[in-house]
């Protein structure tokens, strides 16, 4: 069995690895802490199980789930993120992302979830799929931001939390000309203009906390 650890905090990868370690013994690692990386390890080698943070240094953890399903539909993707689980989880399995967690899951958790994707199935904890339940069956119209693609939403996230243009363009390995046409997108599509406008509408539909 092939595992793919990709997330930008190395003491992050090493706990997973420790753990997924115990449990499959026989799995051969491998890690990315950056876009760019896990690129290239799918490039090279067929993985079996793949846990992949979506905010990544390089690029979007969500973008890069759609190669990984164009490019190898046989990996089963556990997504981690840090964020409110309801408003991007729809966004990773519309995505293809075979379960989801937060990194504050507990070991246990994650041991179950890794064998019921490897199995094929799916996986959500009992705590987000009722509040799944809850936004899929709403009849309520979508909310704005639900019309942003998966970067631009990483970006609005990251003004909303102080972060200037330049900050955000370094963490992306991408210009500031290009951040600030993500953020003048952001503006167009939500009708809001100021870095507090926006700051307001990020904590009010719990896109950060």
């Amino acid at each position: 069995m092939r595992i793919l650890l990709v997330d930008d905090h190395e003491i992050v990868r090493r706990g997973l690895k420790q753990l997924l370690a115990e449990a499959y013994p026989q799995a051969v690692f491998g890690e990315a802490h950056r876009v760019p990386e896990a690129r290239a390890l799918l490039a090279r080698k067929k993985w079996d199980l793949m846990l992949l943070d979506i905010n990544l240094p390089g690029g979007s953890g969500l973008d890069l789930l759609t190669e990984v399903r164009a490019r190898q539909p046989q990996a089963a993707v556990l997504m981690l993120s840090s964020y409110p689980e309801e408003e991007f989880a729809v966004r990773a399995f519309r995505l293809g992302a075979a379960g989801y967690l937060t990194k504050a899951s507990l070991a246990d958790e994650m041991l179950v979830a890794a064998g019921k994707v490897l199995a094929g199935g799916k996986y959500v904890s009992a705590a987000l799929a009722e509040r799944l339940a809850t936004v899929l069956g709403s009849p309520a119209p979508s909310a704005p931001h639900e019309t942003l693609s998966p970067r631009e939403l990483e970006v609005l996230r990251l003004v909303a939390l102080g972060k200037t243009i330049k900050e955000i363009a370094a963490g992306f390995s991408l210009s500031d000309k290009t951040i600030a046409t993500y953020r003048a997108r952001i503006s167009e599509k939500l009708g809001l203009s100021t870095n507090v406008e926006l700051a307001r509408y990020a904590l009010q539909h719990r896109l950060v906390e």
